[in-house]
């Protein structure tokens, strides 16, 4: 092992340290926490497993953005992508005493939803919230239910105190969903939490991040990013790290030079919309469309990037070899797997590089050259976003999501965040992530706390580092 690679192991050791029990004043505001996100990892498939996943994507997305659901949007039209297949997840606690529960972080809707103790058998498995144990919690008699391309989800609207980061919402409003389709939710998950603006909000209510900026709660008026990969990892484990999230600061130990910051297109304050203003694959432009046309929704709650028909067909062009899926597949291209394939996009600043390993989807088997991208075809309608820019390109970067202005802003990784895709640690526990703060597991008498959580992950970290040079 290089002397270089002991020093970037012991900086990513330093970083979760440092982030855990807490940073040098100035570096961590006092008014920003974070919570570590936990990846959840994809399971084997055969070729005909990895057919009908692609498809059960394609049409989670064109759920979730579907113009039918112009009104609901917020509601669950994203459960079925989100809960089923996506990758990233943090934790939350609702109630009093606080419960803590595992929910999918997403930029794409606006609601707050989980699973209620309820639901018995369709939900076993995800640590259900259980009104009748909190005393804060209020029924707001307000039905909920929502329906999507191969399942449902129904129960009611109610208001408790929600916690997270640190932070607190005493009346926030969510549903508890008493009631899904089988095998509809994945253990742990337990239900969603809505990052994007209250105008896309079926409850109306404003969300808990938009709640924490308008109140002056944070010190910075913005929440961050940073997601690990491990899709090209062949010893991943079903749960690795995924990263952190952030609130009130940026963790300026993720990237390196300026974040650059692109305003929303005419303050649109719905989706977190930017303008792709150019595109290049294997360093060649292809042609867009100028405003709303080109107009994309960056969403930490779908797994992979989807675009208009001509859009994506200009893409695979660039691609020798390259040819339009059938059956399953259809949406995506095909293409020989021996090509590492390099996007790169611009939101009207610099070019934001997705990396080969991303752009792989999936394979049709070991024996063959044929891979599928992760770059698919939607249809965009009713005034829904023409692109959807997932976790396939949200990996690359630092991505910062900016309540005044309203505003996205993308850096490029640093090699302390880069070292750390593909390395095995500890695996966060479901905390407040708040140091002083003490959250009760409904499966455990014993209260677990930020604190001690952290002291496990960080052990973990040192263990997995001394492993690595005992075994050099």
């Amino acid at each position: 092992m290089t002397l270089l690679s002991l020093a970037i192991r012991f900086l990513v050791l330093l970083f979760v340290i440092s982030e855990v029990v807490g940073a040098p004043q100035g570096k961590t505001p006092s008014a920003g926490q974070f919570i570590p996100l936990t990846r959840r990892n994809q399971p084997l498939r055969n070729v005909s497993d990895w057919a009908e996943y692609a498809k059960s994507l394609r049409d989670a997305t064109i759920a979730k953005y579907s113009s039918r659901h112009v009104q609901k949007r917020g509601t669950g039209e994203n459960l079925y992508a989100d809960l089923s297949y996506s990758d990233f997840y943090g934790s939350l606690a609702v109630g009093t005493p606080p419960y803590s529960f595992d929910v999918l972080l997403d930029t794409g809707s606006s609601d707050m939803w989980i699973a209620s103790s309820a639901c018995q058998s369709m939900c076993a498995g995800t640590g259900n919230f259980d009104s009748t144990k909190s005393s804060t919690f209020k029924n707001l008699n307000k039905n909920f239910s929502v329906n999507y391309s191969k399942g449902y989800a129904a129960g009611t609207v109610g208001q408790d105190v929600v916690q997270m980061a640190g932070f607190k919402i005493p009346d926030q409003t969510f549903a508890v969903v008493t009631t899904t389709a089988t095998n509809f939710l994945r253990n742990p998950v337990t239900g969603i939490f809505g990052l994007a603006w209250q105008s896309l909000a079926a409850s109306g209510a404003m969300p808990f991040w938009q709640a924490l900026a308008r109140n002056g709660l944070w010190n910075e008026p913005l929440m961050a990013f940073q997601l690990t990969r491990f899709s090209n990892d062949s010893k991943a484990g079903d749960l690795e790290p995924g990263g952190s999230f952030t609130m009130g600061y940026v963790n300026e130990s993720l990237y390196t030079g300026t974040i650059d910051y692109q305003d929303l297109p005419n303050g649109q304050a719905s989706y977190w919309l930017q303008e792709i203003t150019s595109m290049t694959v294997q360093g060649k432009p292809i042609s867009l469309p100028s405003g709303s046309a080109s107009y994309a929704a960056i969403d930490t709650g779908t797994t992979l990037v989807a675009g208009p028909a001509a859009g994506i067909a200009a893409i695979y062009a660039q691609i020798p070899g390259s040819q339009p899926g059938t059956g399953s597949w259809e949406g995506f291209y095909k293409y020989p797997c021996n090509t590492a394939v390099m996007v790169e996009i611009s939101f009207g600043g610099p070019k934001w590089s997705v990396s080969p390993d991303d752009f792989v989807f999936s394979s049709t088997g070991p024996a063959s050259n044929e891979c599928y991208g992760a770059f698919y075809t939607i249809t965009a309608s009713g005034g829904t976003p023409s692109w959807i820019i997932g976790d396939t390109f949200l990996k690359n970067v630092y991505s910062v999501f900016r309540y005044n202005p309203p505003s996205v802003g993308f850096a490029a990784l640093s090699e302390i965040a880069l070292a750390m895709n593909g390395k095995a640690g500890g695996i966060p526990s479901a905390t407040l992530g708040a140091i002083s703060a003490t959250s009760t597991l409904e499966t455990s008498a014993a209260p677990t706390t930020r604190t001690s959580s952290a002291v496990v992950f960080v052990i973990s970290a040192f263990f997995v580092t001394l492993v690595s040079f005992v075994e050099v």
